[in-house]
């Protein structure tokens, strides 16, 4: 059996909104929490001697990450060196300037020729020899249209034809990969692509540069023992048949509050030709959590409000607080006790959005497809607006004379037109 640990989609250098600074350090806490999961992931790797490490694409927020963030990960790569472990790095669409012209960010360790270190940024198979046997690699990197295809084969072609196109392009492409292989060594396919039955995490708001999505059957093959995806952060296997298991491990870590519900990991894969074991692994990741209440219908909107915070556990949490009111009782909230009471989180966000009068529900009576009189529409509306009773009456009369007024000028113009 080949021990391979999969993760994806570290994304190290993102989500600063939803930290501080720490002082002791002076770092964003949210990298650090980043790098502590990275490390949890090498550590495991470690401790289970794995044979090989093969991560989905996506180091970075984008192609040009700070230093101090290049060193975070890299301090965390060099452990699996200094271990001996074989390692592929797939090139993701993050890790790509746009449209993939430039290079990518990942391109460094192949230059510095890092031991043991994979650089993934073309479609190709790669032969690694570790602790327990051969093992085949096939890097599929994100591709976008211009990868395959110029800009003159998609002249006038629609979105559909010209996906149907490039998928066509690259099972050709593919098939020579596959027809190269040896049969008696274990394969892995590592992807970073949208598949077409994916569900999607925050990467559908993160996305940079134009990719396509690509049919399951394209990675559901005999000859692949086990489809090690990226991209998509949410943990999921698309191929219920488990043969060969298409998995996304998803993201290590919330980037942001679409992530909120997610269980957050990486993949313990056992391998061998023809039979694959895995396992999808937790990582204690920080909580998001957002609270959200509806203060526009009650007489005490603040002690509402702090009753509904303190239904929650929010220490050491990055929360975000919701709260719907009517303009009226914006005099009624006490801000400084609120920032108070969410001081106990990690950091948070306050969001208060005020209730129009004008978004109630309309009146059937006053619907577009009814023809009524002006007269019996105004009685109408005021029937249905018990704070305008008191002045009602007068509306009516002051209406009333203007429709009088109004029939006179007709007339007036009538006649001497």
């Amino acid at each position: 059996m080949i021990k391979i640990l999969h993760l994806s989609d570290i994304h190290i250098g993102s989500g600063f909104s939803h930290g501080r600074i720490n002082s002791a350090t002076g770092l964003n806490t949210r990298l650090e929490d980043f790098v502590k999961t990275l490390a949890l992931c090498i550590d495991r790797a470690l401790t289970d001697t794995v044979d090989m490490v093969i991560f989905g694409g996506d180091a970075f927020p984008d192609a040009t990450p700070p230093p101090y963030v290049q060193e975070a990960f890299a301090s965390q790569f060099r452990r699996l060196v200094d271990a001996g472990i074989p390692t592929v790095l797939l090139v993701g669409n993050h890790d790509q300037h746009s449209q993939g012209l430039g290079g990518a960010s990942l391109n460094i360790y192949r230059t510095l020729g890092v031991p043991g270190f994979v650089v993934g940024d073309t479609l190709t198979t790669h032969h690694l020899e570790t602790r327990s046997g051969k093992v085949q690699v096939i890097t599929l990197p994100w591709l976008t249209r211009s990868t395959l295809m110029t800009r003159q084969e998609t002249a006038g072609l629609s979105l559909t034809e010209v996906n149907q196109l490039l998928t066509e392009r690259l099972r050709v492409v593919m098939e020579g990969e596959i027809r190269r292989l040896d049969p008696n060594i274990p394969t892995v396919l590592l992807a970073h692509l949208m598949a077409d039955n994916a569900t999607l995490g925050a990467e559908r708001l993160l996305a940079v540069g134009k990719g396509f999505t690509l049919p399951l059957s394209l990675l559901t093959r005999p000859c692949f023992d086990y489809v090690a995806l990226g991209h998509v952060h949410r943990h999921q296997n698309l191929n219920k048949s488990n043969d060969p298991p298409v998995v996304y491990p998803g993201s290590i870590e919330r980037v942001d509050f679409s992530e909120e519900k997610e269980d957050k990991g990486y993949v313990m894969v056992e391998l061998e030709r023809g039979k694959v074991d895995w396992e999808f692994c937790r990582l204690p990741v920080r909580s998001f959590r957002t609270i959200e209440v509806d203060l526009s219908k009650t007489d005490d909107p603040q002690g509402m409000l702090m009753r509904a915070i303190a239904k929650h556990d929010i220490q050491e949490v990055v929360v975000r607080l919701i709260y719907k009111l009517r303009s009226e009782q914006l005099d009624l909230i006490d801000n400084s006790s609120i920032h108070n009471v969410l001081s106990a989180a990690h950091t948070y966000t306050i969001q208060p959005e005020l209730v129009s009068q004008l978004a109630k529900p309309r009146i059937p009576e006053l619907s577009a497809s009814n023809s009524i009189d002006p007269m019996e529409a105004l009685k109408t509306y005021l029937h249905n607006r018990d704070d305008l009773k008191d002045i009602s009456a007068s509306m009516l009369e002051a209406a009333q004379s203007l429709l009088a007024d109004d029939q006179e000028i007709y007339l007036d113009t009538a006649i001497s037109g």
